[in-house]
């Protein structure tokens, strides 16, 4: 894509973006407004004619009562308020029983007006008394309770935060002069005996404590200023503080009776204040209904209003940022493309020239590389930073040439001398099995001695492998998988715990013997480690579909899924050195990597069935031959046995020295006991061929048992006849090595690798001394 389209894009994506911010704000907005002019209009349709029926109703329910006490009332009195309900009740049908935003506050509407289809019915039981005083009175009650819920289901879906708190105010209040009304019906139900049951005594108490409650907590400290001074009004009026004091005595002096309570004469003065503080209650109400509507519809006309400027301050908005973004874009473009022009030059024509003449070894031209100019503005630094790693490039070319000239010198030199060290080790260790050959313990010891030297070569041969090597292999003729098998276990330490098992009969080629060997050796040896100490490791080979299968199993710790994945990416892919750096500790699955990566094998660490981790390592079937009577293994001549010793250790030295792996020559030491003794493979770089050491070797055969049972003597040895014939003969001059293609990361890498490697193998020898 074209930095043309992309800067177009740029200006294109946030004024669209604006835009539709602005579309959806703007929608948002007006469809809050919408919702509340619907709630404006159901108010002003719905609301007022119910909040007149639900007044009307607790007026007819209090004079009913007084009809059921037997107090004198008049019946025009009950007439006239009968009829002020019935016309309440008609304008509630004509605003129409339906209509509201929710379909619960229209099921609330549907019952009341299933609840006034039954009010002629409950007038007729009050008036020939055919039913309870408390059955009636719990149908005016269900019915003004209707009336107050469809208010909290109708408000309650305000979408203005103030707007829904207002509603809650309301709604509070219609439920407070409710318990007020309340009150009202129960002291007319005492009539002249001032008599009340104690199921009403008590609804008197709980409505004058709901009444209180709610005026105190819910409706007082959200009263708007003008409202709040007319319930002070209300509450300091002579007729408020005459409701206090009957409700005061009413619940302190009234006497109990057997079937209920007795009123005090108090309660006579009730009807008179109710008379004069209704009115006003109903009155505060009916303003805060009112105002709350009042409210609703101004914040529509505000949110309709914000919508309009929001509109005209995004269009100018928007106006500005695409004139702002269509010049800064030509701009930029002019400038990007000068320097697009130079930069190309450079790239395509002048670097390419001097990197082929530092390569040539030719002297360069400074004045045809470009400059640091200073420029300030952000094209500038641009065409400078383009400048410095121009100059960085270069100063780097001249020096990789001469650092990895020098790698593959050190790579070799180090392997040479820490290669004569082993075989100092080696000669040592051959030397005290011929002196101390009759002590069965030290014997073992020398054997695990030797394992250590073993050890030790192979992080030589991981060295050299890491750094691009290869291991030169001694083998000759094919090698039968189960010797295979033999000779990578004794590459470890603790080969003992190793358990092989060759399915198939089959042979590997002599050219890849070594690497084979070497790749089974470092997964052997890390399933030893990482197992428990007495478990056993098993290896198993046989043919599959694409070559020889070789399993490694242990019994090791438990691995997570996310670890397994890592160390299969690990082993499928060569990392770069710095990886390897990061990793030091952790350098046989890389060696791994490597050697698989040049047999073209396949290796891939899974969960074992037993817990454990099982390696499978599928060899293809290029490097495989049939077996052939000349790869039988070599006859071994067995020493004759010794007496049963106490001592466990030399027995499984025996039995392991039984296997003898063809790269192996058998030695009997003073005790009868067989002594290790292995033909150097060190791969060391321009020395001589494989066939040469194999000629080298000596030839030494196990000597028959004296007759009688006594010890054979010792062999004759020839100093030095162990080591190889490069390492015997009078070093000949360094050949000149050619430059190396390594970077000077990967040779510090790799002189890293091999520092830890080496401390590694001192820390272990340094735990197994006694």
């Amino acid at each position: 894509m074209r930095l043309r389209t992309l800067l177009i894009g740029l200006a294109v994506v946030p004024t669209v973006a604006m835009g539709t911010q602005t579309a959806v704000t703007a929608d948002r907005l007006l469809a809050q407004s919408h919702h509340l002019r619907a709630d404006v209009a159901a108010g002003e349709r719905i609301g007022s004619p119910l909040f007149a029926l639900m007044v009307e109703m607790q007026a007819e329910r209090a004079l009913t009562a007084e009809r059921w006490s037997g107090t004198a009332t008049a019946e025009d009195e009950l007439r006239r308020q009968r009829a002020a309900t019935d016309r309440a009740a008609a304008e509630f049908r004509r605003a129409g029983g339906a209509g509201a935003r929710s379909a619960q506050a229209d099921r609330r509407l549907q019952e009341v007006t299933e609840a006034l289809d039954d009010l002629p019915a409950y007038r007729e039981r009050t008036d020939v008394r055919s039913s309870s005083a408390d059955s009636v009175m719990a149908y005016y009650n269900g019915v003004i309770g209707q009336v107050i819920r469809f208010y909290q289901d109708e408000f309650s879906h305000t979408e203005d935060a103030e707007l829904t708190l207002e509603s809650r105010v309301v709604v509070t209040m219609f439920s407070a002069s409710e318990m007020v009304a309340r009150q009202d019906t129960i002291l007319a139900l005492a009539g002249p005996s001032r008599e009340l049951s104690a199921t009403r005594f008590s609804d008197f108490v709980n409505a004058v404590g709901a009444h209180r409650y709610l005026y105190d907590t819910w409706v007082v400290p959200y009263l708007a200023p003008g409202e709040n001074e007319l319930y002070s009004q209300l509450v300091g009026s002579d007729a408020w503080q005459t409701k206090g004091r009957i409700e005061n005595a009413v619940m302190s002096d009234h006497k109990d009776l057997d079937f209920g309570v007795k009123l005090p004469r108090e309660v006579s003065g009730w009807r008179a204040a109710h008379a004069q503080w209704a009115p006003e209650l109903n009155a505060l109400n009916a303003e805060r209904s009112r105002a709350l509507l009042a409210r609703a519809n101004a914040k529509a006309d505000a949110l309709e209003t914000e919508v309009t400027w929001l509109i005209a301050g995004s269009a100018g908005a928007l106006l500005l940022v695409a004139t702002g973004v269509a010049f800064t874009t030509r701009s930029v473009l002019r400038r990007l493309r000068r320097l697009h022009e130079s930069t190309v030059t450079v790239a395509e024509r002048t670097l390419p020239d001097v990197v082929a003449r530092l390569q040539r070894g030719r002297p360069v031209d400074a004045d045809a590389l470009p400059r640091v100019s200073g420029d300030g503005d952000e094209v500038g630094r641009i065409s400078d930073a383009f400048a410095r790693v121009v100059e960085v490039s270069v100063d780097g070319h001249r020096q990789l040439a001469a650092e990895r000239h020098g790698f593959g010198m050190f790579a070799s030199g180090i392997a040479s001398r820490t290669g004569n060290l082993v075989s100092r080790q080696l000669s040592l260790t051959e030397e005290l099995q011929d002196s101390f050959g009759h002590d069965e313990t030290l014997l073992a010891q020398l054997m695990r001695s030797d394992q250590l030297t073993v050890g030790m070569r192979r992080q030589i041969e991981n060295l050299l492998i890491l750094a691009g090597g290869e291991i030169p292999d001694p083998h000759t003729e094919p090698m039968r998988v189960a010797d295979l098998l033999r000779e990578a276990a004794a590459e470890v330490e603790d080969f003992r715990r190793i358990e092989r098992q060759a399915l198939d009969e089959i042979s590997v080629e002599p050219r890849v013997i070594s690497q084979i060997s070497h790749l089974l050796a470092e997964l052997l040896d890390n399933a030893t480690r990482f197992s428990p100490p007495r478990s056993k490791v098993v290896i198993r080979a046989e043919l599959v579909a694409d070559g020889l299968s070789v399993e490694i199993e242990d019994r090791g710790p438990r691995v997570t899924p996310a670890a397994y994945e890592e160390m299969n990416g690990r082993l499928h892919s060569a990392p770069p050195y710095a990886v390897l750096a990061e990793n030091a500790h952790r350098l046989g699955l890389f060696v791994v990597g490597h050697l698989a990566d040049q047999l073209g094998a396949r290796v891939t660490l899974r969960r074992s069935v037993y817990g454990g981790t099982s390696a499978v390592v599928i060899i293809p079937a290029e490097h495989l031959v049939p077996t052939g009577p000349e790869s039988e293994p070599l006859p071994v001549r067995r020493p004759t046995p010794l007496p049963a010793s106490p001592l466990p250790a030399p027995r499984r030295v025996e039995e392991r020295s039984e296997e003898r792996k063809p790269e192996l020559v058998l030695h009997v030491g003073a005790a009868g006991l067989p002594v290790r003794r292995r033909q150097d493979r060190l791969p060391v770089r321009a020395q001589g061929t494989t066939q040469d050491q194999a000629q080298d070797a000596p030839e030494d055969s196990v000597p028959a048992p004296r007759p009688g049972g006594g010890r054979p003597p010792l062999p004759e040895r020839v100093p030095q006849t162990h080591m190889v014939r490069q390492l015997r003969e009078p070093r000949a001059p360094e050949a000149t090595v050619a430059p190396d293609t390594a970077t000077p990361e990967e040779v510090a890498d790799a002189w890293s690798d091999y520092e830890h490697g080496t401390q590694q193998v001192e820390q272990e020898l340094r735990r197994d001394q006694p």
